[in-house]
């Protein structure tokens, strides 16, 4: 296994766009919920929202470039042809996986962490001169919101890596990702019938994995913050496995 670690950090460190993929998370998320704090007001001096989440808000532009990575990480090799390379060399297919996804993981856990604690850094500062309470890490709900949104970027990364060692090809790969992330919540709002919509709120991979963030109004949510997030990673760990025995199966 640690051949196959240091052979994947090799390879993603002599790819340039792996790296700004990563700046690009830390970046945008923060930037994303800077500007949303910055924006909101408390209308008759009321602060119904959620200041936590707020400040995460960011996370859901973040996590689309953590899927890049992902894709590039796998899609990028049957795309070039090293895969041929990286299997002569390494010919065990399930340790070769798991060592690029032992990797992506920890890249995403380190840059999700930058990303998270920034933006609530930011959130603290911003939202008390908004008439919001101040935000701290020590405070329970929030440390939870915190830890698991860093773990939500990480399945998502694994979702990621599952979808596009399945798919192979990088755009197809993307595309099924960011639809599953992004169109499955607006399908949910244009459910008419409640249950129906509380069902498919309660499977959405986006929609349940977020309510980890949620620190108010926890009674009206589909599910609990822990098990919204337990949804995504059954969702990864399907994602995984059918991938797993499609790299297994399937020549080069």
């Amino acid at each position: 296994m640690r051949r196959e670690l240091r052979a994947e950090w090799t390879k993603l460190r002599t790819v340039p766009g792996a790296g700004r993929l990563l700046l690009a998370l830390i970046t945008l998320t923060v930037a994303a919920g800077i500007a949303l704090t910055a924006s909101v007001t408390c209308p008759w001096g009321r602060c119904t929202q959620d200041a936590v989440k707020l400040s995460l808000t960011g996370v859901q532009l973040g996590q689309a470039f953590v899927a890049m990575l992902a894709v590039q990480l796998i899609s990028g090799e049957y795309g070039t042809g090293m895969i041929r390379t990286t299997l002569t060399a390494m010919p065990r297919r399930a340790t070769v996986l798991t060592a690029k996804a032992t990797l992506l993981t920890g890249l995403t856990l380190a840059g999700g962490t930058v990303a998270v604690l920034a933006s609530v850094l930011a959130g603290g500062l911003i939202l008390p001169a908004r008439g919001y309470p101040p935000l701290s890490l020590t405070d329970g709900p929030t440390l939870r919101a915190a830890i698991g949104s860093i773990l939500y970027l990480a399945l998502i990364a694994l979702l990621s890596l599952g979808i596009a060692t399945t798919v192979r090809d990088s755009a197809a790969a993307i595309g099924a990702v960011l639809g599953l992330l992004y169109l499955f919540p607006i399908i949910v709002l244009l459910t008419p019938d409640p249950d129906w919509q509380r069902l498919m709120w309660s499977i959405s991979p986006m929609n349940a994995g977020l309510a980890i963030q949620a620190t108010t109004g926890l009674s009206t949510l589909p599910l609990s913050p822990w098990a919204g997030l337990a949804v995504l990673a059954a969702w990864a760990a399907a994602a995984l496995l059918a991938g797993g025995l499609a790299f297994r199966r399937r020549d080069a």
